[in-house]
């Protein structure tokens, strides 16, 4: 069974095979959020664990293949919310709403990414399954949006001659916050998305209101 498996998956484009695996992958973790394991992966690709350990080489570098994929197609979004023909107020709305949209529709995915599966049994020491740290692997996802929001603050308002810094510091206070209260609003449901997004828009506003667009860039 596994000399016919790995001549089936060696037969594909590397590409197209890992992107079959993520799909697979993507499809366990809907279904099984935090608790999706290598194990039902594999069962889901029909194919056996060491295969999807050869593409991916444990479940770090499934997390990240998939924090990635997920990451990707969020920063697009985002983009398109920022880029929308609308007034400032309106695009800070739009963007804060399009993150808050993405982890309410696929909540799974989110808790796959952000929470560890606290009730599910720990795997043999020395498997490549044994020593995975949520925390370690997701803090780089918030980094990597809050660099990116940064580029985007910074390319688009005048911040004055310490402007690169300070677009650094309200990107990852930004991201910090959509995190953290949409993480609590996911868990907790104490409003409508649409108010968390009109009190989290009040609460950036004041200084967001007042700077100016940097000249020559595509306005903010």
């Amino acid at each position: 069974m596994e000399i016919t498996q790995q001549s089936s998956d060696q037969a594909r484009p590397a590409d197209q095979r890992r992107r079959e695996l993520l799909e697979a992958a993507d499809r366990v973790v809907l279904r099984d959020g935090p608790k999706a394991s290598m194990n039902a992966i594999a069962a889901e690709a029909g194919i056996t664990k060491p295969i999807l350990y050869r593409h991916f080489g444990d479940k770090g570098g499934l997390y990240r293949a998939l924090a990635k994929r997920h990451t990707d197609a969020l920063l697009d979004s985002l983009r398109a919310a920022l880029d929308a023909p609308a007034d400032r107020r309106e695009r800070i709305e739009a963007t804060l709403d399009t993150y808050l949209a993405a982890i309410e529709t696929r909540p799974q995915v989110y808790r796959f990414l952000m929470h560890p599966a606290e009730d599910t049994q720990q795997p043999e020491p020395g498997s490549p399954e044994a020593g995975f740290d949520v925390g370690r692997h997701s803090a780089p996802l918030l980094r990597r949006l809050g660099e990116e929001l940064a580029k985007v603050i910074h390319d688009r308002v005048d911040l004055g001659p310490d402007g690169e810094r300070l677009a650094r510091v309200w990107g990852h206070g930004i991201v910090g916050m959509m995190h953290a209260a949409g993480d609590w609003w996911l868990n907790e449901r104490p409003c409508s998305r649409a108010e968390l997004v009109r009190s989290l828009a009040d609460l950036l506003w004041g200084r967001l209101a007042a700077v100016p667009d940097r000249a020559g860039g595509p306005g903010f």
